[in-house]
Protein backbone atom coordinates (compact mmCIF):
# COMPACT_ATOMS: atom_id res chain seq x y z
CA UNK A 1 0.00 0.00 0.00
CA UNK A 2 1.03 4.28 -1.04
CA UNK A 3 1.65 5.65 1.83
CA UNK A 4 -0.27 9.15 2.20
CA UNK A 5 3.60 11.19 2.00
CA UNK A 6 4.15 8.70 -0.95
CA UNK A 7 1.22 9.67 -2.78
CA UNK A 8 1.79 13.27 -1.85
CA UNK A 9 5.15 12.85 -2.72
CA UNK A 10 3.94 11.38 -6.26
CA UNK A 11 1.46 14.20 -7.21
CA UNK A 12 3.98 16.68 -6.58
CA UNK A 13 6.38 14.74 -9.14
CA UNK A 14 3.74 14.09 -11.81
CA UNK A 15 2.54 18.01 -10.94
CA UNK A 16 6.50 19.43 -11.71
CA UNK A 17 6.30 16.82 -14.91
CA UNK A 18 3.56 18.13 -16.21
CA UNK A 19 4.40 22.00 -15.65
CA UNK A 20 7.93 21.14 -17.05
CA UNK A 21 6.08 19.98 -20.02
CA UNK A 22 3.93 22.40 -20.52
CA UNK A 23 6.66 25.25 -20.66
CA UNK A 24 8.51 22.44 -23.33
CA UNK A 25 5.15 23.15 -25.25
CA UNK A 26 5.12 26.74 -24.77
CA UNK A 27 8.71 27.37 -25.89
CA UNK A 28 7.97 25.20 -29.24
CA UNK A 29 5.38 27.19 -29.74
CA UNK A 30 6.73 30.32 -29.95
CA UNK A 31 10.14 28.62 -31.28
CA UNK A 32 11.57 31.32 -33.49
CA UNK A 33 11.47 30.81 -37.29
CA UNK A 34 14.98 30.35 -38.23
CA UNK A 35 16.13 31.99 -41.81
CA UNK A 36 19.24 33.25 -43.56
CA UNK A 37 19.43 35.83 -45.77
CA UNK A 38 21.80 35.89 -49.08
CA UNK A 39 22.55 39.03 -50.98
CA UNK A 40 24.56 41.17 -53.20
CA UNK A 41 23.09 44.21 -52.37
CA UNK A 42 22.72 47.08 -50.52
CA UNK A 43 19.62 49.18 -52.21
CA UNK A 44 16.54 50.12 -51.14
CA UNK A 45 14.22 47.10 -52.95
CA UNK A 46 16.72 44.82 -50.40
CA UNK A 47 15.25 46.86 -47.42
CA UNK A 48 11.92 47.10 -48.54
CA UNK A 49 11.87 43.42 -49.40
CA UNK A 50 13.25 42.35 -45.58
CA UNK A 51 10.62 44.89 -44.15
CA UNK A 52 7.61 43.46 -45.94
CA UNK A 53 9.30 39.56 -45.19
CA UNK A 54 9.58 40.05 -41.28
CA UNK A 55 5.97 42.02 -41.30
CA UNK A 56 4.32 39.13 -42.99
CA UNK A 57 5.90 36.79 -40.10
CA UNK A 58 5.34 39.58 -37.34
CA UNK A 59 1.45 39.47 -38.58
CA UNK A 60 0.55 36.11 -38.06
CA UNK A 61 2.34 36.40 -34.28
CA UNK A 62 5.61 34.70 -35.36
CA UNK A 63 9.15 35.17 -33.84
CA UNK A 64 11.66 35.71 -36.75
CA UNK A 65 15.40 34.59 -35.88
CA UNK A 66 16.84 36.48 -38.87
CA UNK A 67 20.76 37.12 -40.17
CA UNK A 68 21.62 38.89 -43.17
CA UNK A 69 24.29 37.22 -45.19
CA UNK A 70 26.29 39.84 -47.98
CA UNK A 71 27.68 37.00 -50.27
CA UNK A 72 31.08 37.89 -50.94
CA UNK A 73 33.03 38.54 -54.21
CA UNK A 74 36.03 35.96 -53.03
CA UNK A 75 35.07 32.27 -53.85
CA UNK A 76 36.82 31.47 -50.41
CA UNK A 77 35.10 33.37 -48.21
CA UNK A 78 31.67 32.46 -49.86
CA UNK A 79 32.80 28.97 -48.79
CA UNK A 80 32.93 30.18 -45.14
CA UNK A 81 29.95 32.09 -45.74
CA UNK A 82 27.78 28.70 -46.48
CA UNK A 83 29.45 26.93 -43.79
CA UNK A 84 27.90 29.52 -41.57
CA UNK A 85 24.20 29.30 -42.88
CA UNK A 86 24.80 25.45 -42.52
CA UNK A 87 25.56 25.65 -38.92
CA UNK A 88 22.57 27.87 -38.19
CA UNK A 89 20.25 25.02 -39.26
CA UNK A 90 18.03 27.58 -41.40
CA UNK A 91 14.27 26.22 -41.85
CA UNK A 92 14.35 28.80 -45.10
CA UNK A 93 17.00 30.28 -46.89
CA UNK A 94 15.60 33.39 -48.16
CA UNK A 95 18.27 34.90 -51.51
CA UNK A 96 17.96 38.65 -52.88
CA UNK A 97 19.34 38.86 -56.63
CA UNK A 98 20.41 36.48 -59.32
CA UNK A 99 24.35 35.67 -58.50
CA UNK A 100 23.28 34.88 -54.87
CA UNK A 101 20.61 32.72 -55.83
CA UNK A 102 22.76 30.90 -58.24
CA UNK A 103 25.70 30.37 -55.71
CA UNK A 104 23.36 29.14 -53.49
CA UNK A 105 21.81 27.00 -55.51
CA UNK A 106 24.85 25.42 -56.96
CA UNK A 107 26.00 24.81 -53.62
CA UNK A 108 23.26 23.76 -51.08
CA UNK A 109 20.18 21.84 -52.85
CA UNK A 110 19.21 20.25 -48.88
CA UNK A 111 17.28 23.72 -47.52
CA UNK A 112 14.49 25.19 -48.73
CA UNK A 113 15.36 28.24 -50.63
CA UNK A 114 12.85 31.56 -51.69
CA UNK A 115 14.28 34.18 -53.96
CA UNK A 116 13.73 37.45 -54.49
CA UNK A 117 15.06 40.49 -56.78
CA UNK A 118 15.85 37.82 -59.84
CA UNK A 119 14.06 39.52 -63.14
CA UNK A 120 12.96 36.32 -64.93
CA UNK A 121 12.13 33.07 -65.20
CA UNK A 122 15.19 32.85 -67.63
CA UNK A 123 17.62 33.32 -64.94
CA UNK A 124 16.65 30.69 -62.31
CA UNK A 125 18.77 27.83 -61.58
CA UNK A 126 16.76 24.70 -62.05
CA UNK A 127 16.66 23.37 -58.61
CA UNK A 128 13.84 21.15 -56.55
CA UNK A 129 14.54 23.15 -53.83
CA UNK A 130 13.94 26.70 -55.36
CA UNK A 131 10.63 29.01 -55.46
CA UNK A 132 9.78 32.65 -55.22
CA UNK A 133 8.84 35.57 -56.98
CA UNK A 134 10.72 37.03 -60.32
CA UNK A 135 10.70 40.82 -61.03
CA UNK A 136 9.05 40.37 -64.74
CA UNK A 137 5.17 41.28 -65.14
CA UNK A 138 3.64 38.28 -66.93
CA UNK A 139 3.09 39.88 -70.70
CA UNK A 140 -0.67 40.54 -70.67
CA UNK A 141 0.36 43.00 -67.27
CA UNK A 142 2.95 44.63 -69.58
CA UNK A 143 0.46 45.26 -72.55
CA UNK A 144 -2.27 45.95 -70.43
CA UNK A 145 -1.07 48.54 -68.62
CA UNK A 146 0.51 49.51 -71.79
CA UNK A 147 -2.32 49.70 -73.44
CA UNK A 148 -4.31 51.61 -70.16
CA UNK A 149 -1.33 53.97 -70.40
CA UNK A 150 -0.58 54.89 -73.84
CA UNK A 151 -4.07 54.21 -75.48
CA UNK A 152 -3.59 56.06 -78.95
CA UNK A 153 -0.47 53.43 -79.74
CA UNK A 154 -2.03 50.82 -82.12
CA UNK A 155 1.38 49.16 -83.14
CA UNK A 156 3.51 47.95 -80.60
CA UNK A 157 7.27 47.29 -81.59
CA UNK A 158 8.87 45.19 -80.48
CA UNK A 159 12.92 43.78 -80.85
CA UNK A 160 13.57 40.29 -79.63
CA UNK A 161 16.02 37.23 -79.57
CA UNK A 162 14.08 34.15 -80.05
CA UNK A 163 16.13 31.60 -78.49
CA UNK A 164 15.24 33.71 -75.23
CA UNK A 165 11.47 34.96 -75.91
CA UNK A 166 9.81 33.16 -78.56
CA UNK A 167 7.04 31.72 -75.97
CA UNK A 168 6.52 35.25 -74.76
CA UNK A 169 6.25 36.95 -78.51
CA UNK A 170 3.41 34.15 -78.73
CA UNK A 171 1.88 35.53 -76.00
CA UNK A 172 1.75 39.03 -77.14
CA UNK A 173 0.95 38.18 -80.24
CA UNK A 174 -2.10 36.41 -78.93
CA UNK A 175 -3.11 39.67 -76.77
CA UNK A 176 -2.53 41.87 -79.94
CA UNK A 177 -4.90 39.61 -81.72
CA UNK A 178 -7.37 39.79 -78.71
CA UNK A 179 -7.06 43.37 -77.89
CA UNK A 180 -7.21 45.05 -81.59
CA UNK A 181 -3.90 46.01 -81.53
CA UNK A 182 -0.61 45.16 -83.70
CA UNK A 183 2.68 43.39 -82.86
CA UNK A 184 5.48 44.64 -84.90
CA UNK A 185 7.81 41.96 -83.56
CA UNK A 186 11.25 41.86 -85.24
CA UNK A 187 13.70 38.86 -83.95
CA UNK A 188 17.28 39.39 -84.04
CA UNK A 189 19.91 37.05 -82.80
CA UNK A 190 22.96 38.74 -82.89
CA UNK A 191 23.67 42.30 -81.37
CA UNK A 192 25.01 44.14 -84.24
CA UNK A 193 21.42 43.12 -85.83
CA UNK A 194 19.63 45.78 -83.69
CA UNK A 195 20.37 48.90 -85.40
CA UNK A 196 18.60 47.74 -88.41
CA UNK A 197 15.83 45.66 -86.99
CA UNK A 198 15.34 50.10 -85.01
CA UNK A 199 15.05 50.80 -88.30
CA UNK A 200 12.50 48.17 -89.23
CA UNK A 201 10.57 49.27 -86.38
CA UNK A 202 10.72 52.86 -87.14
CA UNK A 203 8.37 52.42 -90.11
CA UNK A 204 5.26 51.52 -88.25
CA UNK A 205 5.74 51.47 -84.54
CA UNK A 206 4.10 53.84 -82.44
CA UNK A 207 5.42 53.12 -79.11
CA UNK A 208 8.72 50.93 -78.60
CA UNK A 209 7.89 47.64 -76.10
CA UNK A 210 11.01 47.03 -73.67
CA UNK A 211 10.36 43.56 -73.45
CA UNK A 212 13.13 41.87 -71.05
CA UNK A 213 15.58 40.35 -73.20
CA UNK A 214 19.75 40.05 -72.24
CA UNK A 215 20.24 40.45 -76.15
CA UNK A 216 18.58 43.72 -76.51
CA UNK A 217 18.08 45.42 -73.03
CA UNK A 218 21.41 45.55 -71.49
CA UNK A 219 23.74 48.27 -70.63
CA UNK A 220 25.60 48.19 -73.86
CA UNK A 221 22.16 48.62 -75.50
CA UNK A 222 20.58 51.31 -73.69
CA UNK A 223 21.77 54.41 -74.98
CA UNK A 224 20.76 53.35 -78.73
CA UNK A 225 17.08 52.73 -77.55
CA UNK A 226 17.23 55.96 -75.70
CA UNK A 227 18.08 57.49 -78.78
CA UNK A 228 15.90 55.97 -81.21
CA UNK A 229 12.91 56.91 -79.17
CA UNK A 230 13.75 60.60 -78.89
CA UNK A 231 14.67 60.81 -82.70
CA UNK A 232 12.15 59.11 -84.17
CA UNK A 233 9.45 60.08 -81.64
CA UNK A 234 8.86 56.87 -80.78
CA UNK A 235 8.00 56.59 -77.03
CA UNK A 236 9.94 53.84 -75.28
CA UNK A 237 8.62 51.57 -72.66
CA UNK A 238 10.76 50.55 -70.07
CA UNK A 239 11.58 48.17 -67.69
CA UNK A 240 11.67 49.89 -64.85
CA UNK A 241 12.01 53.31 -63.02
CA UNK A 242 15.71 53.35 -63.81
CA UNK A 243 14.72 53.57 -67.66
CA UNK A 244 12.45 56.28 -67.28
CA UNK A 245 14.74 58.77 -65.16
CA UNK A 246 17.24 57.98 -67.80
CA UNK A 247 14.66 59.07 -70.62
CA UNK A 248 12.02 56.16 -71.55
CA UNK A 249 8.22 57.68 -71.19
CA UNK A 250 6.80 54.90 -68.64
CA UNK A 251 8.03 52.31 -67.09
CA UNK A 252 5.84 49.25 -64.80
CA UNK A 253 7.41 49.15 -61.39
CA UNK A 254 7.37 46.96 -58.25
CA UNK A 255 6.03 47.18 -54.96
CA UNK A 256 9.19 45.97 -53.24
CA UNK A 257 7.88 45.32 -49.76
CA UNK A 258 4.79 43.76 -51.22
CA UNK A 259 7.42 41.46 -53.11
CA UNK A 260 8.69 40.62 -49.28
CA UNK A 261 5.18 39.59 -48.17
CA UNK A 262 4.76 37.56 -51.30
CA UNK A 263 8.34 35.92 -50.33
CA UNK A 264 7.12 35.19 -46.92
CA UNK A 265 3.92 33.75 -47.43
CA UNK A 266 5.84 31.15 -49.96
CA UNK A 267 8.42 30.50 -47.36
CA UNK A 268 5.72 30.16 -44.67
CA UNK A 269 4.51 27.58 -46.88
CA UNK A 270 7.56 25.74 -47.26
CA UNK A 271 8.23 25.67 -42.95
CA UNK A 272 4.27 24.17 -43.11
CA UNK A 273 5.54 21.42 -45.27
CA UNK A 274 5.06 22.19 -48.69
CA UNK A 275 7.78 21.22 -51.32
CA UNK A 276 9.47 24.42 -52.83
CA UNK A 277 8.92 22.47 -55.80
CA UNK A 278 5.01 22.10 -55.74
CA UNK A 279 4.82 25.89 -55.06
CA UNK A 280 4.77 27.48 -58.74
CA UNK A 281 7.01 30.59 -59.23
CA UNK A 282 5.11 33.94 -58.42
CA UNK A 283 5.14 37.62 -60.04
CA UNK A 284 4.52 40.57 -58.74
CA UNK A 285 0.79 41.02 -57.51
CA UNK A 286 0.81 45.24 -57.02
CA UNK A 287 1.59 47.03 -60.20
CA UNK A 288 2.45 50.62 -60.01
CA UNK A 289 3.86 53.10 -62.72
CA UNK A 290 6.18 55.80 -63.11
CA UNK A 291 6.30 58.36 -65.82
CA UNK A 292 8.67 61.06 -67.69
CA UNK A 293 7.01 64.28 -68.23
CA UNK A 294 9.94 65.91 -70.10
CA UNK A 295 9.64 63.25 -72.18
CA UNK A 296 6.03 63.66 -73.05
CA UNK A 297 6.45 66.91 -73.89
CA UNK A 298 9.08 66.26 -76.72
CA UNK A 299 7.11 63.89 -77.64
CA UNK A 300 3.76 65.99 -77.62
CA UNK A 301 1.99 63.06 -75.29
CA UNK A 302 -0.45 64.37 -72.86
CA UNK A 303 -1.09 62.70 -69.73
CA UNK A 304 -4.73 62.51 -67.91
CA UNK A 305 -4.18 64.82 -64.74
CA UNK A 306 -5.51 61.20 -63.28
CA UNK A 307 -2.73 59.39 -64.82
CA UNK A 308 0.03 61.47 -63.64
CA UNK A 309 -1.36 61.79 -59.75
CA UNK A 310 -1.60 57.94 -59.94
CA UNK A 311 2.17 57.50 -61.08
CA UNK A 312 4.54 56.27 -57.98
CA UNK A 313 7.26 58.96 -59.45
CA UNK A 314 6.94 61.47 -62.25
CA UNK A 315 10.34 62.72 -63.29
Amino acid sequence: MVSVPDMRRLAWVLALTLALLLLALAGLAHAAVVVSVVTTQAEAPVTAMLAGFRERFAGLGEDLDLEVYSLAADESLVAEQIASIRNRRPQVIFVLGSRALNTIASEVADIPVVFGLVLSEQLLPVNANVTGVVLDFPVATQLAWLQRLLPQARTIGVAYNPAENAARIADAREFARRSGLTLDAVPITSPRELPAALTTLARHADVLWGLSDQMVINTQTARSLLLFSFRNRIPFFGLSAAWVKAGALVALERDYQDIGRQCAELAQQVIAGASPASLPLQTPRKVLYTLNRRTAEQMKIEFPEKVLRAAQEVY
